[in-house]
């Protein structure tokens, strides 16, 4: 593997609640970037087929209101494997690219009718490695997505690099970030829908508390972007151009920003990694080794 990879952060939006389009968008971004010589791309969190933002505008009083949402979203929610999965892995096999996908995800081994906020973990083969189930939903989004176990919290080797990926606020979980450390990861993909200052200065950290590149992928989404049809367009503030602007960027083991953040537009930011750097970082401080004192600390994940 040579020391020095290209990577990929998509910062696009959704066709919001269309799952057929929003794959095939998906995977014209999977052939751009290989076609770029990245050797990973990472999507935002739920890019498939978008992020219920209605959680923090409809009060669950709203039941009617509710359930045709929820239905939208599970019938354009992805089931592993199903017919978006095979698209997704031949985009991946055709750029020579590995992808971190952002999904809704059916809980098709049971009802198929509960929802999880997922990753998709695809190899540049086209094989699906695995996929990660976010822990603990935040606020609104627990009437939405289910919570996922720990037998998700896995690093994948690579043609990149060791991978593993957090879901937004999983991110601040010091234990879960354990995890992906023990694990041996040297790029933490990071899907968010969190694009304040505040979660920027924590990745940051993460990036320099793990001694591992961080990639935050956020969605890009314009009031546009939101169907008409969808009623609760109508409970934004008057004259908002964009429910969420993004700000996606690509960190190294120091907590510089390497490229991004990307604000208020959508695009795909690059940057090339020197993995190298992730030893250079680790001689002063190795969390997972010479740092990690498992004399005094034990640590555990129940899968």
């Amino acid at each position: 593997m040579p020391n020095t990879i290209k990577v990929a952060a998509a910062q696009l939006s959704p066709v919001f609640l269309n799952k057929t389009k929003t794959v095939e968008k998906a995977c014209s971004a999977i052939l751009e970037a290989g076609g770029n010589g990245a050797k990973l791309i990472v999507f935002p969190e739920a890019f498939i087929s978008g992020y219920p933002d209605w959680v923090w505008l409809i009060p669950n009083s709203k039941g009617a209101e509710l359930n045709e949402l929820y239905i939208k979203l599970v019938e354009n929610a992805v089931s592993v494997p199903d017919q978006a999965t095979v698209q997704l892995c031949k985009a991946a096999k055709k750029a020579g690219i590995n992808v971190v996908m952002g999904m809704n995800e059916r809980n098709s081994e049971t009802s198929g009718a509960s929802l999880y906020n997922s990753l998709l973990f695809i190899s540049e083969r086209g094989d699906i490695m695995g996929r990660h189930r976010k822990l603990i939903p935040t606020g609104g989004e627990r009437l939405v997505w289910a919570q996922g176990k720990g037998d998700t919290l896995k690093s994948y080797d690579t043609s990149a690099g060791k991978l593993a990926g957090l879901i937004c606020w999983e991110n601040y979980m010091p234990l879960a970030r354990t995890a992906i450390y023990e694990g041996g990861a040297q790029i933490l993909a990071s899907p968010t829908w969190d694009k304040s200052p505040n979660w920027l200065q924590s990745i940051q950290h993460i990036a320099r508390e793990g001694g591992l590149f961080v990639i935050s992928t956020c969605m890009a989404l314009r009031m546009d972007d939101i169907p008409d049809e969808y009623n609760f367009k109508k409970l934004y503030p008057e004259g908002r151009e964009w429910v969420n602007t993004g700000n996606s960027c690509i960190i190294a083991p120091g907590g510089k920003i390497l490229a991004g953040p990307l604000d208020a537009e959508e695009g795909i930011l690059y940057a090339d990694i020197d993995l190298q750097q992730i030893i250079a970082a680790k001689r002063m401080f190795d969390v997972a080794g010479h740092y990690a004192r498992p004399d005094v600390f034990n640590f555990s994940v129940n899968e």
